[in-house]
């Protein structure tokens, strides 16, 4: 009996074998996952993380997929996502219970309905919480650690622990929750706001979204992250990258930090073009770029500026 089979008899949730990782990232790129689980609630969960950390199999933790780029080889080991199962929502007063798997879509919405400010500015960032709070999310100025009071996690041998904001390292696009940690619900603290200025912020961070980014198109949000002087978008522009094709992927002509599949890009055509983009902004502005997207199961080596 393989791992697989043993596996499958101590999960409740919905368990898929040699699953496309292309059906589950926005990029729609990635082979098969050995199993792809989505947890029935946190005691399945933490069975699951038992059983892996027992048999000693890979785990790897994603959202939505909305950030993440997978090898066409796929992935030796389980996904986990509690995109469809982990979704609570709760508000009381100005406090907010939500569980990772919530949309972040979602999160700004209620709040926004309940006159509850801070969020507003993340309003169209794709993705669910739990991949919001590991990367840091933010847009037009503001974070989603900034209003952050607490976050609860499991770790592999199924306990729960709960961190203070203060026992977490925040900075851009970063965040110190370890690789082995399952995030499972965060609480926040916002505040009460008149629903027309609320509103205005929301509208400008839409506008803003609408107008410099190419929704239309299946990419992973921001390739890299913007550098202390100039945003990475501008630097790619600078070198004359803006439209460039490798396969089927795309330096976007909307947004140069913008990588699009034009429908039947692989994961080596997007590394391809990570990899020129890094080196030509180094030889022209002695800048390294450094990812904002996440990967599995690509060498770092040919993400790399040098050879």
């Amino acid at each position: 009996m393989s791992y697989l089979d043993s596996l499958k008899s101590i999960v409740r949730g919905k368990m898929l074998i040699n699953e496309p990782m292309s059906k589950h990232t926005s990029y729609r790129i990635g082979g098969p996952a050995s199993a792809y689980i989505i947890p029935n609630d946190r005691e399945d969960l933490a069975q699951i993380l038992r059983f892996s950390h027992d048999h000693n199999i890979p785990a790897y933790f994603i959202g939505s997929g909305s950030n993440l780029l997978v090898s066409d080889n796929g992935i030796d080991g389980i996904v986990i996502s509690p995109a469809r199962s982990l979704k609570s929502l709760k508000i009381e007063g100005t406090t907010i219970y939500a569980e990772s798997g919530v949309m972040l879509g979602r999160l700004v919405k209620e709040c926004i309905r309940n006159n509850l400010t801070g969020l507003e500015s993340l309003v169209g960032v794709p993705g669910t919480l739990g991949g919001a709070l590991i990367m840091n999310a933010g847009a037009f100025g503001g974070e989603i650690s900034n209003y952050l009071d607490s976050v609860d996690i499991m770790k592999m041998n199924g306990e729960i622990k709960v961190y203070k904001t203060s026992d977490i390292r925040f900075s851009y696009r970063f965040s110190s929750f370890k690789k082995d940690e399952f995030i499972i619900m965060a609480k926040f603290t916002l505040t009460n706001e008149d629903p027309g200025v609320i509103k205005k912020k929301k509208e400008i961070a839409s506008n803003g979204r609408k107008t410099n980014q190419p929704l239309k198109y299946r990419s992973a949000g921001s390739v890299f992250k913007n550098p202390e002087k100039f945003p990475a978008g501008y630097l790619i522009d600078q070198v004359g990258l803006k439209g460039t094709k490798i396969g089927g992927a795309e330096i976007s002509t909307h947004h140069a930090n913008f990588f699009i599949n034009n429908g039947n890009a692989s994961s080596a055509d997007i590394t391809q073009l990570i990899k020129l983009a890094r080196k030509s902004v180094f030889e022209k502005f002695d800048i390294e770029l450094e990812l904002e997207i996440k990967t599995i199961g690509i060498e770092p080596e040919s993400l790399e500026a040098h050879d």
